[in-house]
């Protein structure tokens, strides 16, 4: 018996996201009285491997085919399926991101497990094996009862600690049983943004509403975006009157992001935007008016018209840059 967590990479390598996902693995392990097995799917190098064992993991399974290049849903979904079988793994792990939302229910029905998707905690208890989730867009917590004898977890983005370990795990190389069924969906062409960081990907994230009055006074918050390395995203409305791209807009009906510090500029607050944003580590909020919902959920923030607040912040960060 062991748990089982399946760590994306990207261009074979391994993010934040995939090592929080090990430290959650290995404590939940540990209460479990059993060892956390790292999975690779993809062409990952040893040294990249092995840096999973940093975080807990006792063993690394790799899995490489060139047919594996890319997300293909089914032939990945079966692929974990097996060593989740071969590892006698009762609880397999996931990020809930993107490709763990679609992966995850696949494994499920696969091992018959019950699915819980963004976990937000360790169990709460083992018998019953009960865990925590939010639930209403994050305004509220629920405690799910998994009475299946396997479980299939995703966790929510930056709701686990990292934690490292000196640990050297071994690395097993695994050969799945795959058919050519199992890759019916085609991938032609994958097209990648290059030179800047991607919104999801971002751990810093710096984002305007239609306080900043109109697209000609984005410059602000696209150059503070810079000097951090993040990202600039945007509320519905400022997406929707054609200031930005519908690409940065974050909220309940745009993307959902965890990053470490979120910067919101002249953003109110509405229900829809906040449910996109809760799970930030750090959220700051920049607005005029000091009964703006955004401030019920803000770590910090500044009262002042964010048209002067962030000209002065870009300054500051300079000076603190030039000062090395």
């Amino acid at each position: 018996m062991s748990v089982l967590v399946y760590t994306e990479n990207w261009d074979g390598k391994f993010k934040k996201l995939s090592y929080e996902l090990v430290s959650y693995a290995t404590a939940l392990a540990k209460e479990l009285g059993t060892s956390a097995t790292a999975l690779s799917i993809g062409n990952v190098d040893e040294t990249e491997l092995k840096s999973l064992g940093n975080y807990g993991a006792s063993k690394i399974i790799s899995v490489s085919d060139d047919r594996l290049a890319n997300l293909v849903n089914s032939a990945y979904s079966k692929v974990i399926a097996q060593v989740a079988e071969k590892e006698e793994a009762n609880v397999i792990v996931f990020s809930n991101n993107f490709g763990g939302k679609a992966l995850a229910p696949g494994v499920s029905v696969k091992l018959k497990a019950g699915l819980v998707a963004g976990v937000t905690a360790l169990p709460s208890s083992i018998e019953p094996f009960t865990v925590k989730k939010a639930v209403f867009t994050g305004k509220a917590f629920a405690n799910v009862v998994v009475k299946s004898d396997k479980k299939v977890l995703s966790l929510a983005r930056n709701s686990f600690g990292i934690s490292e370990t000196d640990n050297n795990a071994a690395i097993e190389i695994f050969t799945p049983e795959l058919s050519d069924g199992d890759f019916r969906t085609n991938v032609k062409d994958v097209t990648k943004v290059m030179g800047k960081v991607l919104l999801m990907d971002a751990e810093i994230v710096v984002s305007g509403g239609r306080g900043m009055k109109g697209p000609e006074n984005w410059g602000p918050i696209e150059e503070l975006a810079e000097l951090f390395g993040g990202a600039t995203a945007c509320s519905r409305p400022v997406s929707d009157e054609g200031w930005r791209p519908h690409t940065e807009h974050t909220g309940q009906t745009g993307k959902i992001i965890a990053p470490n510090l979120y910067i919101a500029a002249g953003i109110s607050g509405a229900i829809q935007h906040v449910a996109g944003v809760s799970s930030s580590k750090c959220i700051v909020a920049i607005n005029k008016d000091p009964d703006a919902p955004i401030f019920e959920v803000a770590d910090y923030g500044i009262v002042g018209d964010a048209m002067k607040v962030l000209p002065q912040m870009v300054e500051a960060v300079k000076e603190l840059k030039a000062e090395g």
